[in-house]
């Protein structure tokens, strides 16, 4: 006989094990990691193609801008909208379907003869990732057990990596193979291949939800108490504006810092990518793996404090010493700044444990999305300012970190749940 508990199914015959409240599905969460691979692979392609985009079809650098503005539009405000939708009716095979929209987008990103082209071929990759990051994040935590900080850095460090392999594409299919814009055809089976795993993982989630639903019937749904609700919200505006400022700040580093490296250093544009922006992203991709499990150990927000003020120095300091110094400076900083980045998405989590996919998409999302913006002006600032007056300036957004120091505590937030377990 199949034996259930209230976190979902331990044993059966053809069913899966969830992870929920038992034990972890690491298969799983592997699957979901190599599909945010090749999703962040995919997303990262857009502003590795900036400086061929900038010169192939003569935009603006405020152009620049609009471009991450409507993929992050696109891409990330969007997230929490289908985050809600999914928290009331989960659809596992929106996965696949998500992955085609991004794979007609690159399709269009390597033919587009201007920039409206570009744009609409933008939205449509921006679009297949709003509807991956929540319900995928869904999937992690289904398949989680109790260890929710692993899980999500197993997770995340897959997108991480997605990024930093974005440099390398750069230099060997747009650079170095000299395809330039028609590059990104190449990615149109990226796309096919993450769709394959999709499948298979929207499968497994289908069957879980299937257990999973049934249980959730026979179990009252959490009533919050006044305390609980302002924690909640305050807490999560919080966490919003440090999510918000780190990402302003990396979106700095992966999109204009080449810009400022060419105008200040006078390298190469293979260069910076090679030996700048991979080694940022490559030891961000560390610091995201390794971050959830020590945040499991030490707490989540010691980790969120150490991400951000340990960074602060490192940003403060990089646009004033030597090109090698910078380039050191860049690796380290990768490694702190994104050590919370599956981080903040598990105390988010646990804050609202009943709207995972809403929380996620705020999390990955929206705030990310309001980076965009961010980006956006940094880009009409470069063109007001110059590079290396405007990198000096955003090195200063990391201090916003100090704002951890009003998060409730780890303790605090054990004490809440268990206040409302009456």
């Amino acid at each position: 006989m199949q034996a259930t508990t209230s976190a979902g199914p331990v044993s059966g015959a053809g069913k899966p094990k969830s992870g929920l409240g038992g034990q972890t599905v690491y298969v799983m969460l592997f699957a979901v990691s190599i599909a945010h691979l090749l999703n962040d692979a995919i997303q990262s392609v857009i502003p590795a193609m900036y400086p061929i985009l900038k010169d192939g079809l003569a935009l603006s650098y405020t152009q620049i801008g609009a471009i991450g503005l409507v993929q992050n539009i696109t891409a990330s405000v969007m997230q929490p909208v289908v985050g809600l939708y999914s928290d009331r009716k989960p659809t596992p095979f929106l996965l696949p379907l998500g992955m085609i929209s991004s794979l007609f987008g690159m399709l269009g990103l390597a033919l587009a003869p201007n920039f409206a082209v570009v744009l609409l071929s933008v939205t449509l990759v921006g679009l297949g990732s709003a509807v991956f990051h929540p319900e995928a994040s869904r999937v992690a935590y289904m398949a989680a057990g109790p260890r929710r900080g692993l899980a999500q850095s197993i997770f995340q460090v897959g997108g991480n990596s997605g990024q930093a392999l974005a440099p390398v594409f750069m230099a060997v299919i747009f650079l170095h193979l000299g395809l330039g814009q028609k590059g990104a055809g190449w990615f149109t089976a990226v796309a096919a291949a993450a769709s394959i795993v999709l499948v298979y993982v929207a499968f497994w989630y289908r069957d879980t939800l299937r257990v999973t639903q049934r249980v959730k019937k026979s179990a009252a749904a959490p009533v919050y108490s006044p305390e609980r609700k302002k924690t909640i919200r305050n807490a999560m505006l919080l966490l919003i504006v440090l999510v918000f400022a780190r990402s302003w700040y990396s979106a700095s580093i992966s999109s204009y810092l080449p810009f400022y490296l060419m105008d200040h250093f006078h390298l190469s544009l293979e260069a910076t990518q090679w030996y700048f922006l991979f080694p940022f992203l490559a030891f961000g991709a560390a610091g995201t793996f390794f971050g959830g499990p020590l945040a499991d150990r030490f707490g989540r927000k010691t980790i969120i404090w150490f991400s951000m003020l340990g960074t602060a120095p490192l940003a403060l300091l990089m646009p004033y010493v030597p090109a090698a110094a910078a380039a050191v400076i860049c690796s380290v900083m990768g490694f702190i700044l994104l050590s919370s980045f599956s981080v903040t998405v598990v105390y988010a989590q646990e804050l609202a444990p009943g709207r995972v996919g809403t929380v996620s998409g705020l999390m990955i999302g929206f705030a990310f999305g309001m980076g965009a913006l961010g980006g956006l002006a940094i880009g009409a600032l470069m063109d007001l300012w110059g590079s290396v007056t405007v990198m000096r300036i955003v090195s200063f957004l990391p201090l916003l970190g100090v704002l951890t120091y009003f998060l409730p505590s780890d303790r605090k937030l054990k004490e809440l749940a268990q206040a409302e377990q009456i």
